[in-house]
């Protein structure tokens, strides 16, 4: 409290705030960009005792079976135009399990365009191999989702050959369940809410006739190609949520076991971490971890797992690197030996880390280690609120009568401030829900499809926000008074502060990526600065911005071309809608309900009169 009581202190705070601001943001920088070099990031290790050792026979030896299945099943699909329910029912029931169904049907807020679906109606398979030596009160889940044309057909055949060897296995102490789900994530989601008896997303399914125990892991397979070069983890989850390490640290040692070449963010490892070219792929690798983890959406059919305490992975096949290959066979042995040793656990996942980023498989980067960037970000706003505090706090000098006397500064009206901060927010709220509502107006008086309409209206809205400033000057009486200005740019600065920080928390990825965007303009805007040019920053710092300059940055890392960037945009707007309307993805109403409306307060302050 000296520092504040100090008038002299006080002086050399407002004297060196611009430049303290100027260092943390680029030791914020630094530091981050710094989490890919070698001495930052530790060695993976496997923290749960019972998952410690790879030292097990694995002897499944059905792949080629497996293949010959997928056939059957890729044909079957075929004729019945979907997913063959019948025979799967028959085949998991040849097979020793306890066979169930799960319709479901859910009606989309407006087509998906990605998918070509807006009626969507499908069933699910689910075989349950019980557990000869234990009460079944615990189980593990291997999923397959059926997908569309020939997409991911070896992967329900290795799933089927996969329930045949360990039917004939006595070792299980956990149930386990073998899903084939329809529709990606929305079969997915019906399913978990039926076992779980929820319905947080509204979707209409019939209720599950057979259950299993308490679901303590998951694994997604993905296989659509018999010639499989590497398999490739994935992680990120519904809303940044990430597994538990240890379930990444069991793939990555079973890899190193049988030889399996595997990648994280469809990237291989390199081993010269000390070279340029070195550091550079894994910046690259840890940045495409950031974007996608930002992102909010689910990467694969595990993520919705996450949302009930279930530490789940995709495994995912690729075949691009030609020079290798791994055999049905070999996939086979690797989820046979994860599922062993996820059968050996006595309580869920939980001593590795749940907050990490991944520069490679082999190395990984701590919560202690990457929080310290963001807080260097937010230290910024604090400081920047404390030098306003200082100002509003100071008596203002006059001369009467030859003689400089102090005043005290009159406080600006609580409408002055409360004003801009309403309509903003209410501005955030017609982002949020008028591009769902007026999609059929749009549509009748435009010729766009709902889908266009839908992102088109979101883009319009906030455009309009722009014009907040001439709104909010016309509903206030008078002109708004220098202590006005500085009074509402230290509640939106700790506003901004207490926003980011908690989504930093939450989804550190997105919180940071924010924060690097929103920090620099919010923090040095005033009224007194030439209005074009930092109309113009303000403008391209702005949140859309951000999410535009991160879809070109995520289309140069995968190597993708960039002048398809800008359709990605839209899309990534309709699926970011899409998502928290069917997934209860937070992204999209955390960016329109407060991080839109925070932003146009320092649009607000820069127009200030």
């Amino acid at each position: 409290m000296g520092l504040l009581s100090d008038p002299n202190r006080r002086k050399a705070l407002t004297r060196l705030n611009a430049p303290i601001c100027i260092v943390c943001y680029l030791a914020a920088i630094v530091w981050f960009m710094g989490l890919a070099f070698e001495p930052f990031p530790l060695r993976t290790y496997m923290s749960e005792n019972a998952m410690g050792s790879t030292m097990m026979e694995e002897r499944f030896s059905a792949g080629d079976r497996g293949l010959s299945l997928a056939k059957e099943f890729d044909a079957h699909k075929r004729k019945a135009g979907g997913m063959p329910v019948e025979w799967l029912v028959k085949a998991m029931r040849a097979r020793g399990l306890e066979v169930f169904t799960q319709s479901f049907s859910r009606k989309l807020p407006f087509p998906d365009e990605n998918k070509e679906r807006y009626m969507v109606g499908g069933r699910n398979v689910y075989g349950i191999l019980r557990a000869p030596r234990a009460p079944r009160t615990e189980a593990l889940v291997i999923t397959a989702p059926c997908s569309p044309g020939n997409s991911n057909n070896q992967a329900v055949g290795l799933l089927l050959a996969l329930a045949q060897y360990f039917r004939n296995q006595i070792y299980w102490a956990k149930d386990i369940i073998f899903l084939v789900n329809e529709h990606d994530l929305i079969g997915m989601q019906a399913w978990l809410e039926g076992y779980h008896h929820t319905n947080i997303t509204g979707m209409e399914y019939s209720p599950l006739q057979g259950r299993a125990g308490s679901i303590q892991a998951a694994l997604s397979l993905e296989l659509s190609s018999d010639v499989i070069t590497s398999l490739d983890l994935i992680l990120e989850g519904l809303n940044g949520q990430l597994p538990n390490l240890d379930l990444a640290n069991l793939f990555y040692a079973f890899c190193q076991k049988l030889g399996a070449l595997c990648t994280i963010q469809g990237k291989l490892q390199r081993n010269d971490w000390d070279t340029a070219e070195g550091y550079t792929h894994a910046a690259q690798t840890m940045m495409l971890m950031v974007l996608k983890q930002a992102c909010g959406q689910s990467w694969g059919d595990h993520g919705l797992f996450l949302r009930y305490y279930i530490e789940a992975a995709s495994i995912r096949g690729i075949n691009s690197f030609r020079h290798y290959k791994t055999d049905a066979t070999t996939i086979g042995r690797l989820l046979e030996g994860m599922v062993r040793k996820l059968n050996n656990l006595l309580e869920r996942l939980h001593q590795s880390y749940f907050f990490y980023l991944l520069p490679s498989l082999s190395r990984f980067v701590s919560i202690g280690y990457y929080m310290p960037a963001f807080g260097l970000l937010a230290v910024i706003l604090l400081l920047r609120a404390l030098d306003l505090w200082v100002h509003l706090g100071a008596p203002a000098l006059a001369a009467v009568d030859g003689v400089t006397e102090a005043e005290q500064p009159s406080s600006p009206g609580m409408l002055t401030v409360l004003t801009p901060v309403v309509i903003s927010h209410l501005t955030g709220v017609a982002l949020y829900l008028l591009p769902v509502h007026l999609q059929e107006m749009v549509v009748e008086h435009f010729p766009v499809s709902e889908t266009e309409a839908v992102v088109l209206t979101a883009i319009a809205i906030y455009t309009a926000g722009l014009a907040l400033p001439h709104n909010t000057q016309r509903l206030l009486s008078g002109e708004g008074t220098e202590q006005g200005w500085k009074v509402l740019k230290l509640t939106a600065l700790l506003y901004l502060a207490v926003l980011l920080g908690c989504t930093a928390l939450i989804n550190f990825s997105l919180g940071f990526i924010l924060a690097v965007t929103l920090v620099p303009i919010t923090a040095s805007i005033t009224p007194h600065m030439p209005k074009a040019l930092c109309a113009l920053a303000m403008v391209l710092l702005s949140p859309a911005f951000t999410i535009l300059y991160c879809v070109f940055i995520y289309q140069e890392l995968i190597e993708a071309p960039v002048s398809e960037g800008w359709m990605l945009f839209l899309s990534v707007i309709s699926q970011g809608i899409l998502d928290h309307a069917l997934n209860g993805s937070l992204v999209y109403p955390l960016l329109a309900l407060f991080i839109y409306p925070c932003w146009l307060m320092f649009w607000n302050i820069l127009f200030w009169n």
